[in-house]
């Protein structure tokens, strides 16, 4: 596991889950964030238990943000990182469920699928998540990971509220063929619902999640059309990155901390 203990903002720091009970409760976070905040609709299972969960959950990493300024420790952010040979002891990769990403799978690179990320209400202060993202090319870094992914939401089921977006993405994100995924037959949904020539760049950017455009910040693309998420109410898209540009900010900034402290 890649050394996350330097990593911290005040209170906050950062682990991978070593117990049961840290899964637990990223699990009771993500039910706050997906069902109780926004409009998803979970099982009566994971109702009853107050847990998002699937069975991907017992392979993956799950990266977590933890506040130390409590009198008892508080997850207060977490992301799920799941690598290839972990994926293939799952059955596959959650992206699977929604986009063809056999473009993807058949790089010879290392891939790692990110998904499940929220940050709970009382720390969306962009702490937490600058502190994720430092984690993450920490642990890049460490499996020299070439590729990584996952879907990506908008808000809401009707891909008409999201035209601006969607047509953004499509027109000036979109990633070569050599890793673009596909909305899988039957769920796919057209992302070209502007005209290029009408799209403002400015304002498209400005009209995508957070997330998503921290994704394209690292130079990231999405694939061929979007996908209605029933279970969450959301409307998805495949986001793809190289991470070249992720390790090698990483390896300048872990390399002058070295230097600034006598060491080469």
């Amino acid at each position: 596991m890649p050394d996350l203990a330097s990593l911290r903002s005040g209170p906050l720091t950062v682990k991978i889950a070593d117990n049961t009970k840290d899964v637990i409760a990223a699990q009771n976070l993500r039910y706050r964030a997906f069902y109780e905040e926004m409009d998803g609709r979970p099982s009566l299972s994971m109702a009853r238990a107050q847990r998002d969960f699937d069975h991907f959950d017992d392979y993956a990493d799950h990266l977590l943000i933890v506040d130390t300024a409590q009198n008892q420790s508080q997850i207060v952010g977490t992301y799920r990182l799941l690598r290839r040979a972990a994926a293939a002891r799952a059955g596959g990769f959650y992206s699977l469920s929604e986009f063809d990403i056999s473009a993807l799978t058949s790089q010879s690179g290392k891939i790692l699928e990110l998904g499940r990320s929220c940050i709970a209400t009382s720390h969306r202060n962009g702490r937490a998540i600058q502190l994720l993202w430092q984690a993450i090319a920490a642990y890049i870094f460490h499996y020299e990971i070439d590729i990584l992914f996952g879907c990506a939401s908008l808000p809401g089921i009707n891909p008409n509220k999201h035209r601006l977006p969607l047509s953004y993405l499509h027109h000036f994100h979109r990633a070569p063929l050599c890793i673009r995924s596909i909305a899988l037959p039957g769920r796919l949904v057209n992302m070209n619902r502007i005209p290029k020539d009408r799209i403002s760049p400015r304002d498209g950017m400005r009209a995508l999640p957070p997330l998503v455009r921290g994704y394209l910040r690292l130079g990231g693309f999405v694939g061929d059309g979007a996908v209605i998420d029933e279970e969450f109410r959301t409307t998805d898209v495949c986001v793809v990155v190289k991470t070249d540009q992720i390790t090698q900010k990483y390896h300048r900034h872990y390399k002058q901390r070295l230097n600034q402290n006598g060491f080469h």
